[in-house]
């Protein structure tokens, strides 16, 4: 078993730092509200650090789960960042979302201090981090990988390395696009049959057998139509993820319209007051138009 360093007790670093400590590692976290921390260590065997150069001394294995570009230059680079507590030979593993352009520039950096850095990002929402289901998509060399994808395995299914630093975080924003158009395919069918009087726990049960079926379907398509939205990944996430994705396409010089039209009504969602809302609540914007 190794030592391991976890950043970030959220929503999601929550779970997954517990997931490790289960599976026997020696876990130390660190998180800027301590007692989040703290609530942690009563729940699971480990040890609290007051910063993150403190957490990542003598570690095998340094986990970041923070939330966008400048937070996880604060927590690895910046003064009293993970780095300058770091060995030569340390792997660190970063489960945010955040641009392609902050993965390079922290691997380039983790680099000149001979750290492996491998940019990680999630997906399976908060339901997979809490039952060790999460996939994870990875950017670094082959040698990090290897050597991380040990520890990644205690809190998920299927992880896989996509090619060099940054390659996981423009797999994450496929991922992203893609979620976010079958959501709202979904929103608008789903708003389409209650409009239409239709029985849609049976529209579910008969179009989730075909081509139409998918997770979301699934697993929020009922929750859509009660109305329930008290779970999984929030609405402000997901923006700041399309964000990301916004500002990447126009480095690339494509244009994603629909990508671009959903994150609109996801500005909406929010105008209603579902900030906190699971993404799901897009259909809010076709009850409210």
């Amino acid at each position: 078993m190794s030592k391991v360093s976890f950043i970030g007790l959220g929503v999601m670093g929550y779970p997954m730092a517990g997931h490790l400590a289960a599976s026997g590692h020696q876990v130390t976290v660190f998180n800027r509200t301590t007692s989040k921390a703290s609530r942690w260590l009563e729940q699971h065997v480990g040890l609290l650090a007051d910063s993150p150069r403190r957490a990542a001394e003598g570690a095998d294995f340094v986990i970041s789960c923070v939330g966008n570009d400048d937070d996880l230059r604060a927590v690895s680079c910046a003064d009293d960042g993970a780095f300058l507590g770091l060995s030569a030979g340390t792997v660190y593993i970063d489960h945010s979302t955040t641009s392609a352009a902050v993965a390079r520039e922290i691997s380039s950096l983790a680099a000149e201090r001979g750290i492996e850095f491998i940019d990680a990002p999630v997906s399976g929402g908060q339901a997979g981090a809490e039952n060790a289901q999460l996939t994870v998509m990875c950017g670094g060399s082959a040698a990090g990988f290897s050597a991380a994808e040990p520890v990644i395995r205690c809190y998920a299914r299927a992880c896989a390395l996509m090619g060099a630093a940054g390659s996981g975080q423009l797999t994450k924003m496929v991922n992203q696009i893609c979620v976010a158009g079958v959501l709202q395919g979904l929103a608008e069918g789903l708003h389409f049959g209650e409009q239409a009087g239709l029985d849609m726990a049976s529209v579910l049960e008969v179009i989730s057998k075909g081509a139409a079926q998918s997770w979301q379907m699934e697993n929020r398509g009922a929750t859509m139509c009660e109305g329930r939205y008290d779970f999984g990944f929030a609405v402000d996430w997901m923006r700041k993820d399309l964000g990301i994705v916004s500002e990447a396409a126009r480095q690339l010089g494509i244009e994603l319209p629909a990508t671009n039209l959903i994150d609109a009504d996801f500005e909406k969602v929010q105008a209603l007051g579902g900030n906190r809302w699971d993404t799901s609540s897009l259909i809010e914007v076709r009850r409210h138009s």
